[in-house]
């Protein structure tokens, strides 16, 4: 693992010395060349590398690996509209990009917990950096702070209860997490103290009542932004509820039930947002909350299939999401607008375009027998088997997500041709290619879903 994190760290060095002409076709190869190995080196070791100073596992693994995945496909997406900027600002974007690829890489690597929450909080400062800089919305900064502030006080919190938990118990590393447990018997609150703990998690999933950073965030970050929050960032919350679930026992989701109730009202509530919205990023954005909801209630369910439901759900979310931001871009980059109503009728122009455009919605909706079915059915499975209520609350979800893709794909690709569309430029190879190393990997996890997954006790 080592290995990989100095050969990410070459970026950088190419990125100082090779002349500007060559900057964005050998920063974009050179990613390309890393992640293929990365990927391959943690497929062959099988998701298991325990190290002193670095802890790869069933759940670490496949987020390491779509945090290699997707960092080359942010620069093969950005460059179109960073490329424009003088070379010293190229140069300096490509280094906070690789700067928050090392700190994402190194958080869900991290042999400690409280590395982890170091790694953790550090991804704030590049990803502030890439949306107030090369954000291209007038309240950017506003989205900065937004982001800056939920951040900071979720982790108040968690960084004292970690202290905490050095100096009672010496060590926190993740090998040994399930020896460390507290024991919440002598807990007045217990659902207090599990929902005050996770609050940094809970704030970067994000759990709905602590998502309205999250919309502005995406809208007024470049397609590199959306595509690293919707990748890997949110799922950096995900991962420090499912890794620390073992070093907090208690009966979640009943004594948690406030925040389960919560986190259910969440998934119907945003959906039912996505209709009402006519910014294109900011549909895709709401979607992502009601995803990352449900991967809440997996967590709180603590099952070994809600855990694994939790997981497949992450990695394909992440490719998804990723996927339909690249594909807004391309209609912004054309358009300048993001505005659903001024987009429709593409399918008549843009046909493959619109091929892509199907074929995401139906991944985002989980059509059989995508990855994104596949979470869906082992959280609902689990979610039936602690409450037939809950699930049947949530299985509401399924056709407000249907409703919202179909009304996506409608209000995009279907309609009157407006004037303005019809002299615009079609996609070009390389955005072709951006969205196939977007499907394509969502598609080939369909034969090997153990890929992802994790069976056994969890604690």
């Amino acid at each position: 693992m080592l290995v990989i994190v100095a050969a990410w760290t070459t970026l950088l060095v190419i990125n100082l010395t090779i002349p500007s002409k060559y900057l964005w076709p050998a920063t974009t190869a050179q990613g390309f060349l890393i992640s293929f190995y990365s990927t391959f080196w943690l497929f062959s070791q099988d998701f298991s590398l325990p190290h002193s100073l670095f802890f790869i596992d069933k759940l670490s693994g496949p987020l390491t690996a779509l945090a290699c995945w997707l960092f080359p496909l942010t620069m093969l997406a950005s460059q179109s509209k960073i490329r424009l900027e003088p070379p010293s600002r190229q140069r300096a974007y490509i280094t906070n990009s690789t700067f928050l690829q090392l700190v994402t890489l190194l958080a869900f690597t991290a042999s400690d917990l409280m590395l982890f929450f170091i790694y953790f909080e550090a991804s704030l400062i590049p990803t502030m950096i890439l949306i107030t800089r090369w954000g291209i919305q007038e309240r950017r900064l506003e989205a900065g702070m937004y982001l800056a502030f939920y951040t900071l006080l979720g982790a108040t919190p968690l960084l004292i209860c970690l202290i905490n938990f050095y100096s009672t118990q010496g060590s926190l590393s993740p090998s040994l997490i399930s020896t460390l447990n507290i024991t919440q018997t002598m807990l007045d609150y217990p659902s207090l103290f599990w929902f005050t703990f996770n609050m940094a998690f809970l704030m970067k999933l994000p759990m709905y009542c602590l998502h309205l950073w999250l919309p502005k965030a995406h809208v007024e970050a470049p397609v590199a932004g959306s595509m690293l929050l919707a990748g890997t960032l949110l799922k950096l919350g995900g991962y420090g509820i499912l890794r620390t679930a073992p070093l907090i026992q208690v009966d979640t989701p009943n004594s948690s039930l406030f925040i389960m109730m919560i986190a259910i009202f969440g998934i119907l509530a945003t959906a039912l947002l996505c209709f009402r919205q006519t910014d294109l990023k900011s549909l895709i954005a709401m979607s992502s909350v009601s995803h990352m909801n449900l991967v809440l209630v997996a967590a709180l369910i603590s099952s070994t299939w809600s855990f694994s439901g939790a997981m497949v759900m992450m990695i394909a979310h992440g490719l998804t999401s990723s996927a339909l931001f690249c594909l807004a871009n391309t209609y912004y980059e054309r358009t300048n607008s993001r505005t659903m109503i001024l987009l429709r009728g593409t399918m008549s122009i843009f046909p493959l375009a619109s091929a892509w455009w199907l074929m995401t919605l139906l991944l985002n909706m989980g059509l059989p027998p995508s990855i994104n079915f596949m979470g869906e059915l082992l959280i609902m499975t689990s979610l039936y088997n602690w409450s037939p209520l809950a699930f049947l609350i949530t299985a509401l979800n399924l056709i407000f997500t249907a409703t919202y893709t179909l009304y996506t794909l409608w209000a995009t690709q279907r309609g009157p041709l407006p004037n303005h569309i019809k002299t615009l430029l079609p996609p070009q190879i390389r955005e072709h290619l951006l969205l196939a190393l977007h499907i394509f990997p969502g598609l080939l996890l369909i034969l090997k879903p153990e890929l992802i997954t994790f069976y056994g006790h969890i604690y």
